[in-house]
């Protein structure tokens, strides 16, 4: 099958009309976007957009040979006026298939909210998956014992756990060609869109831009290590979260453990639980380097300067004399016996810490003491990582990479 994004943007387009958020203003040129629309081998037209004409003209297709026009969302605002010569736009009822005069067979999958996605096989026997905005597959999509798809076109960046259940079935596999549409303004083009895509193991592609289904495309894989570093509430948990949204399972390692009375961390570790998936598990431990041996789904670790707090306790580093006596050997022990594990992990990790030296130095001998210690945890841990990222004020800059 050959296919072409007539369009790759939301309902509203990008730049949205009259708004004047800094993604709108330079999403311009060939980096708008209008509303998303496939047209696949000139004959079965995916979503019914304004200038899907002209668009198609611009890619050098002609709508002529559309054979059926097929809706996946509801739409807002004036109906769409139907181009000349094009068969009336339609829907298929959830679960049912419609066999195209041109070949192809559309099966109509379920979603979790208001909207159709389509299967369409192709007459060469290639399938592809395009899910509308905001949408994720209901249930297991009926996809066993079938092979998994060619490719898939999905809001990945506004539904990542979308890509994550199809993951976790079987119907996106390591060679399934993820392609990520409905682009809204909440994420800036140009690198950090690539950034965020490439996370997900997907690819964001320009309008007009013609694939063809079951073709190979390598996208950069996910390091097996990275260390995200930031300040206080500088985004740095949001952006290691983001980076494992897509995968279908992730133990999530919590150092901070309960503080019992406390009712403001609470609510902070509420808030985190509240923005992780279901699917992801939860593990309230210091004790990283096991995980770190042993096999399983991806870890994430938040945070290292927990961590380093229930170290420095353990080793009763915060005591000048027992610091001088045996408290530096021991918290030293234990950090090279944390680094030696993250070298030798087989597991994807992606770990979060504070990053310290630029603010006000402590005014006590053991509020230094932690801040230099945690500044050779970080420098320690960034040399066994293969991705290094510093989050401030929300934007992520890669350190290493």
């Amino acid at each position: 099958m050959e296919l072409t994004l007539l369009g790759t943007g939301t309902p509203e387009g990008l730049p949205r009309p009259g708004c004047p958020c800094a993604a709108c203003a330079v999403s311009v040129g060939s980096r708008s976007r209008a509303a998303t629309s496939l047209l696949v081998d000139g004959a079965l037209l995916l979503d019914l957009t304004p200038g899907a004409v002209l668009a198609g003209a611009r890619a050098g297709h002609s709508l002529a040979g559309v054979r059926q026009v097929l809706l996946t969302h509801p739409h807002d605002g004036p109906p769409v006026e139907l181009p000349p010569g094009l068969p009336a736009a339609g829907r298929v009822p959830d679960g049912r298939e419609l066999a195209v005069i041109s070949g192809h067979r559309v099966r109509a999958v379920p979603m979790d909210s208001p909207g159709t996605g389509y299967e369409v096989t192709g007459p060469d026997g290639s399938r592809l998956l395009y899910l509308p905005p905001g949408g994720a597959p209901a249930g297991t999509n009926g996809t066993s014992g079938q092979r998994p798809y060619d490719m898939v076109l999905a809001d990945v960046l506004g539904r990542p756990e979308a890509l994550a259940r199809l993951r976790a079935t079987g119907a996106a596999g390591p060679t399934t060609d993820v392609i990520a549409v409905h682009l809204d303004h909440d994420v800036p083009p140009g690198r950090e869109l690539e950034r965020r895509c490439a996370a997900a193991g997907a690819r964001a592609v320009p309008d007009g831009t013609t694939v063809t289904v079951g073709e190979y495309h390598a996208v950069p894989d996910l390091p097996r290590r990275t260390l995200v570093l930031g300040g206080a509430r500088s985004g740095k948990s949001v952006e290691a979260e983001r980076r494992l949204a897509c995968f279908p399972e992730v133990e999530y390692v919590a150092t901070g453990g309960t503080r019992d009375g406390d009712a403001e961390w609470a609510a902070r570790v509420g808030l985190h639980r509240e923005r992780r998936p279901a699917s992801w598990r939860t593990v309230e431990t210091c004790e990283l380097a096991p995980l770190l041996v042993e096999g399983g789904p991806p870890l994430l670790v938040d945070c290292l300067a927990l961590w380093l707090t229930d170290a420095m306790d353990r080793a009763g580093a915060w005591d000048d004399a027992v610091w001088a006596g045996r408290g530096q050997s021991e918290l030293r022990e234990r950090v090279a016996e944390l680094v030696a594990a993250v070298r030798a992990t087989r597991r994807t990790v992606v770990a979060v810490s504070n990053e310290v030296g630029s603010g006000v130095v402590p005014a006590t001998a053991s509020g230094r003491r932690f801040r230099d210690e945690l500044g050779r945890l970080n420098s320690l841990v960034a040399g066994e990582c293969e991705h290094v990222l510093l989050v401030t004020a929300g934007q992520a800059v890669v350190l290493k990479d």
